[in-house]
């Protein structure tokens, strides 16, 4: 399994080779497409498609921030970010960020 360092030159190897935009000001474009791919990937396992697929939708949002995280920072060891981030998550409360689920909030009603 590659590291996200790996993920992050081959993804930028593949932006390369297949002419993608590999500038900073491509970062917003990327930045939306993931969201756009992760929209694709809610919508294929909502549709009970083949997970196969599902996952590949993923991946794809996963490339997409690989690529931006690479053009925004190009220095930044990104293995290294991502044991910050999880240690720093592992200090949080339980269910941290997720509190709104627990309220009792009326449901909106169309009027």
């Amino acid at each position: 399994m590659p590291s996200f360092e790996e993920a992050k030159k081959k993804v930028g190897e593949l932006v390369v080779a297949k002419g993608f935009g590999n500038t900073p000001d491509e970062i917003p474009k990327k930045l939306l497409f993931a969201f756009i791919e992760l929209g694709e990937a809610g919508d294929s396992w909502k549709k009970s498609k083949p997970t196969e697929e599902t996952i590949e939708e993923l991946i794809d949002v996963i490339f997409y921030v690989v690529d931006a995280a690479r053009l925004i920072a190009p220095n930044t060891n990104l293995d290294d970010a991502f044991e910050r981030k999880l240690a720093k998550n592992h200090t949080r409360p339980h269910r941290y960020g997720e509190g709104f689920r627990d309220k009792n909030v009326p449901p909106v009603t169309s009027s």
